[in-house]
């Protein structure tokens, strides 16, 4: 080691996948008086902004097809610390979905722009909800913040953890 590296190599930035489903790709048009009017790319900027803030890459991808967005967790999710997902509709309908977010092995949290408890009694059910982290709803766009912020302070914390258990490095 030369006296001019770190004492330990830093880590390679986090990864966060993020997906937003069916009907997403309206938003800012859509129902904006439920969903608001902050656009997709919006909040994907902001997601982006904040990956930055936190020094973690962001991941977007958004489908109208259940198999694409199943496609797209099959090919991305192994490179990834964790999932933040938007299902939209497909919450309370895909258990296919459910299955390949369960198969990655990876931390996920739901998130959804309005409360999906105070609406209609069939958007009460989240078929994810039982294989995920946690979930953020009603608190529009920046739900998606505060999820990728609560996966990338765990993962940060089990880091801190794990090299503490390591104990100091022998110089």
């Amino acid at each position: 080691m030369s006296p001019m590296s770190d004492p330990e190599p830093r880590a390679a930035r986090l990864r966060v996948l993020v997906l937003h489903g069916p009907n997403l790709n309206t938003l800012g048009r859509r129902q904006p008086e439920i969903y608001g009017r902050t656009t997709l790319a919006e909040i994907d900027e902001h997601l982006r902004a904040r990956g930055d803030e936190l020094e973690c890459d962001i991941s977007t991808f958004q489908s109208n097809h259940e198999g694409a967005l199943i496609d797209y967790l099959q090919a991305e999710a192994a490179t990834a610390l964790g999932i933040v997902i938007n299902p939209g509709g497909l919450t309370h309908s895909s258990v296919s979905l459910r299955d390949a977010l369960a198969g990655t092995g990876r931390p996920v949290i739901e998130v959804h722009l309005s409360n999906i408890h105070a609406r209609e009694p069939f958007r009460h059910e989240s078929l994810l909800a039982s294989i995920c982290r946690g979930q953020v709803v009603g608190l529009g766009w920046r739900g998606y913040l505060y999820a990728l912020d609560a996966l990338v302070s765990e993962e940060r914390e089990r880091e801190r953890a794990s090299r503490e258990r390591r104990g100091p490095s022998p110089l």
